[in-house]
């Protein structure tokens, strides 16, 4: 990758483009030692270790979070670390998923004869396929790249972007093979805003309806908007005389509005509602709910909730998904 005259943002660019294309090589390169590797991982039915120095080792650092979140419970053991006590986190046969990209770090091969003895299956992930790491594993996986994606070459980039693209590799493919569900997921994940997506429902963060505005098709605007302001949630429920939802009017509604011309506070609701909004249902997945509102062209804040049958039961808001509870 040559970068003279190049600017910048062109270089940048460039970096970005020369790690997918490594990543891409290396998923063509896949066969059935990528099988064997798992195969190791599942039937070993005990903990996963992780092995590396260096970049490779910050590289298994988050493998082994990545592992562990998925319910293969991992650790990271520091290659240096391990011949001063830290090899006492083996059970007799933890398989062990050594990272190197020159396949010679010597802190690793020095531990290669160490986890024969320990039992322990090893998966070498290396940018060397000839080199004595890859000769002393039981399965080896190539991480080679053809040059690195700095103007150098020298700094570990596409390199370890490999590394950590097979390791998340793997751990797709044990998700798949373990029938892995959402809900085990949510269990390994109870804070932040994965756990509420995952954890919680619609019916967890809503507004009932007596605490949202509410109007029918004939009431005027100006009505809408003295209980809009009463309840500020950025947006009033249009409901017909069975409490069903019939339409709805946010504040973005109300601006687009105020820009006509006529009497304009006297404008009947129902000829200003967006007729038949989207909704939910207060059973759905917080993280369901979300994505109704965010994955679209134009991104809506606030979302009707209704039962079967379409009574309005509340209504929920995009900041409402993202406060954090501290119950």
């Amino acid at each position: 990758m040559s970068n003279s005259g190049l600017s910048r943002l062109e270089v940048g660019r460039q970096s970005m483009q020369a790690e997918a294309a490594a990543i891409q090589l290396a998923a063509e390169r896949l066969d059935a030692s990528f099988e064997r590797a798992l195969d190791l991982i599942l039937d070993s039915g005990s903990k996963l270790v992780i092995c590396g120095i260096g970049k490779s080792g910050h590289i298994g650092t988050k493998l082994a979070a990545t592992f562990s979140s998925c319910g293969i419970p991992s650790v990271f053991l520091h290659a240096a670390e391990a011949i001063h006590g830290d090899l006492g986190v083996y059970q007799p046969g933890d398989p062990t998923i050594v990272l190197s990209k020159s396949g010679s770090t010597a802190e690793v091969l020095r531990l290669m004869p160490m986890f024969k003895k320990l039992k322990s299956p090893v998966i070498a992930i290396v940018g060397n396929m000839d080199s004595p790491i890859a000769a002393a594993a039981d399965v080896v996986l190539d991480g080679s790249v053809e040059r690195e994606a700095d103007p150098l070459n020298l700094m570990p980039t596409s390199s370890s972007t490999v590394s950590l693209a097979i390791g998340d590799a793997l751990a797709a493919a044990l998700v798949k093979a373990r029938d892995f569900t959402k809900e085990e997921f949510a269990t390994f994940h109870p804070g932040g805003q994965l756990g509420r997506n995952l954890l919680m429902t619609v019916a967890d963060v809503m507004h009932a309806a007596d605490q949202v505005a509410c109007a029918q098709a004939e009431e005027t605007l100006r009505e809408v908007v003295i209980r809009m302001t009463k309840f500020p949630f950025g947006a009033a429920c249009i409901v017909d005389a069975a409490n069903g939802l019939a339409g709805i009017i946010t504040d973005g509604d109300i601006r687009r509005i105020l820009s006509q011309e006529g009497d304009i506070l006297n404008f009947k609701v129902g000829d200003c509602m967006t007729k038949s909004p989207i909704s939910t249902q207060p059973n759905v997945a917080l993280g369901d709910a979300v994505r109704m509102m965010e994955d679209r062209s134009s991104q809506i804040s606030v979302l009707p909730v209704v039962a079967e049958g379409g009574k309005l039961l509340g209504l929920l808001r995009l900041h409402d998904a993202y406060q954090p509870s501290f119950s």
